[in-house]
């Protein structure tokens, strides 16, 4: 049974303080934005500190940021206005709508400085490193076995003991690339913290350029797509996550088109005895 979030808000409302109150109007009014905004970004619409949201999502009896989010979303998918949103008939048309708007859409927005300096840096670390749990963890194994194929050794962890640990033994030279769509996974940002704070260099590819994870990042990478808390993992953020991580391993295979066709050739041999 999904928890009625305007009654609960309503009903602790007085209890509030002037700031948290606050956040609760801009909530009540905006519920279909709120699912889609990190905590960082919540705070800057309403006009308080990241500390008043965290501190208001615990008045309403929530656990944090992201149960809030989660919750909003199970109330809104439950809403009359939000059903029959795709239909047989149309499903497969506006699923690849969708995921080529994304594309499309980030392809405009990259800042190709950004990109340029990820590109070398990641062409003169000693070590490279990709964090990141759940549906990014997946994109952190798929960015390795890109880089492989062109001659380029990068470690993939999406486990958050070993994050850590790893993150421990970085020094200057290291780059690690931390991968959280919503920038507010409390296990990637914990072992960038340890990896910047013993002098690595950190990028980040997140959705959101205002979140938590980029207190930590040398280099913002803008990457993912727009997702509820429902949603997590969807196609169209993974395409577009994935996307990202396309140009990095191209700009670095055009660095050293020679090598990197060489490379190919050779990892490509490798396997062809596996393949029926």
């Amino acid at each position: 049974m999904k928890t009625p979030v305007v009654e609960i808000i309503h009903s602790y409302y007085p209890s509030l303080t002037n700031s948290e109150k606050k956040v609760a109007e801009y909530v009540i009014n905006h519920l279909d934005h709120v699912i889609y905004f990190s905590v960082t970004d919540l705070a800057d619409e309403v006009g308080v500190g990241e500390t008043t949201v965290l501190r208001f999502c615990r008045k309403i009896g929530l656990k944090g940021y992201q149960e809030f989010k989660l919750t909003i979303a199970q109330n809104i998918s439950e809403s009359p206005k939000h059903e029959n949103v795709l239909s047989n008939s149309n499903l497969v048309q506006q699923i690849a709508s969708n995921t080529i708007e994304s594309v499309t859409n980030l392809a405009s927005i990259i800042n190709e400085e950004d990109l340029n300096r990820t590109i070398e840096l990641i062409h003169e670390a000693r070590s490279m490193h990709f964090f990141g749990v759940g549906s990014s963890g997946i994109t952190a194994l798929d960015a390795k076995s890109r880089l492989l194929r062109i001659g380029k050794h990068a470690d993939a962890i999406t486990d958050s003991h070993l994050q850590a640990m790893s993150a421990a033994t970085l020094s200057e030279g290291d780059v690690v690339v931390g991968l959280s769509l919503s920038g507010s996974t409390r296990d990637t940002l914990e072992s960038l913290k340890i990896a910047k704070e013993n002098g690595a260099t950190i990028i980040a590819i997140t959705y959101y350029s205002r979140s938590p994870i980029t207190q930590f990042a040398d280099i913002v990478l803008l990457g993912g797509a727009k997702e509820s808390p429902l949603e997590g993992g969807s196609l169209t953020a993974k395409i577009s996550q994935l996307f990202v991580v396309d140009l990095i391993c191209t700009g670095l295979a055009l660095l050293e088109k020679e090598a990197s066709l060489s490379m190919k050739n050779k990892t490509a041999e490798a396997v062809v005895n596996k393949i029926y």
